[in-house]
């Protein structure tokens, strides 16, 4: 497909008005029709957040130590303020990415740059060894990389089984990974165990909490219980949480974190072989949106300790109700997943039926094929929707068990 210039410029109002129009045909998230995607506290919280970014939407992260001072001190405060929530040793280190997958992509690549160094190998290829319900982005790194991954089944408890990871291991293994929680389950694999196993065997251990690491902590606070999972335990040696998600700031907007500067020291790129001379930067992304970094330490600011626990709870007491409403349907919600995230299936429903039917009323249906099941990630978005969702759902339930759904026409990716 190929598209012109217009001849001329269009007028704002044009414009504006076209990108609605384009816009008209998407899943209505505004009122929680979406599992996934798009994060919420509160309504002033997300202005601030749209506001700081618009404030420094022309600023670029990749200027900030040489033109925008106060924009790196933002950054750094990011850093330094989630370091100190997953209780950080005093050396720890961090770095400001662009999401998820750039914070596991650079955490396994200096995994493998320590491990290079530290083996005195420099062409090491490595290996990976990692729950198979580990986030795709671990795959991503690997393809980049040419690393091996090792990608061990689950126990019945749908969290990893770290006896079989154990004996995934041998000498080209260079790193363990654990998640708090996995996307597909929300299920906090035992990071404990797994960080007993690390230092038994001197490995790296990756924890990635992108979707926990600003939500597991709060909820703790909260009151609910929160099994151990960061660098409280002496075999995490990085970890990785996104700020756009249960952080509820701007995207693009995640963090990578350390346990020392030395392990941190081999993210940086450092290149110079060009005309230019020294050239380095941390992560991979060179240019970053300048109003991310901006708009991530306006919300940490407006939200504090005291905000951020509100939330959690609120969360908490909505993934209860959800849990409760979705059970009286007759459909199980897999595996006790502490945080936010349902997955929940059926005995004597086809999972990804009913996920059609959902579709087809408006809903974004999440899925999982392994059990066939349903899935949500809760966020405050998800509040009003709820009497809606159940009705839909119980409605859509019943229809599969009847057998009353053939050729849909409802289309369900993965």
């Amino acid at each position: 497909m190929r598209s012109e210039l217009p001849v001329e410029g269009w007028p704002r109002d044009a414009i504006f008005r076209r990108m609605r129009e384009l816009s008209a045909g998407d899943v209505d998230w505004r009122r929680g029709r979406t599992p996934l995607y798009v994060f919420k506290a509160t309504d002033e919280v997300a202005a601030i957040g749209r506001d700081a970014f618009v404030e420094f939407f022309t600023e670029n992260g990749l200027g900030g130590r040489r033109a925008f001072h106060g924009l790196k001190q933002m950054e750094d405060d990011v850093v330094a303020m989630g370091l100190s929530l997953l209780r950080a040793p005093p050396d720890a280190a961090g770095y400001f990415t662009t999401g998820g997958s750039e914070s596991i992509v650079t955490a396994l690549k200096t995994c493998r740059d320590f491990a290079r160094h530290q083996r005195g190998h420099a062409t090491l290829r490595g290996n990976v060894v990692l729950p198979q319900s580990a986030h795709p982005a671990f795959t991503k790194a690997a393809q980049l990389m040419d690393l091996e991954l090792r990608r061990v089944p689950l126990s019945p408890r749908f969290r990893a089984d770290v006896s079989a990871m154990a004996a995934a291991i041998d000498a080209e293994t260079i790193a363990l990974v654990g998640s708090a929680p996995s996307f597909p389950y929300g299920t906090i694999d035992p990071i404990a165990e797994l960080s007993d196993l690390a230092l038994a065997r001197g490995l790296w251990l990756h924890v990635d909490a992108c979707v926990g690491g600003y939500l597991a902590p709060f909820v703790a606070r909260a009151g609910f219980p929160v099994p151990a999972f960061d660098f409280s335990l002496p075999g995490v040696t990085s970890m990785s949480a996104d700020l756009h998600k249960f952080g509820f700031c701007p995207k693009p907007a995640s963090t990578v974190f350390y346990r020392s500067a030395a392990h941190a020291a081999f993210q940086p790129f450092t290149m110079e072989d060009w005309p230019s001379g020294r050239f380095t930067t941390a992560t991979i992304a060179g240019t970053r949106p300048g109003g991310a970094v901006a708009g991530a330490w306006a919300v940490l600011h407006a939200l504090g300790e005291a905000g951020y626990v509100d939330v959690a709870r609120r969360i908490m007491g909505l993934v209860g109700d959800y849990r409760r409403g979705i059970e009286a349907i007759g459909l199980t919600v897999v595996a006790d997943p502490e945080l936010s995230i349902l997955c929940f299936t059926a005995a004597d429903v086809d999972m990804l039926k009913v996920a059609e039917r959902m579709g087809a009323r408006g809903w974004l249906p999440g899925v999982v094929r392994e059990p066939k099941s349903m899935h949500l990630m809760l966020s405050l978005l998800h509040e009003p929707a709820l009497p809606d969702y159940l009705r839909d759902l119980r409605e859509c339930v019943g229809e599969v068990r009847a057998g009353a759904v053939e050729g849909a026409g409802v289309s369900v990716k993965y």
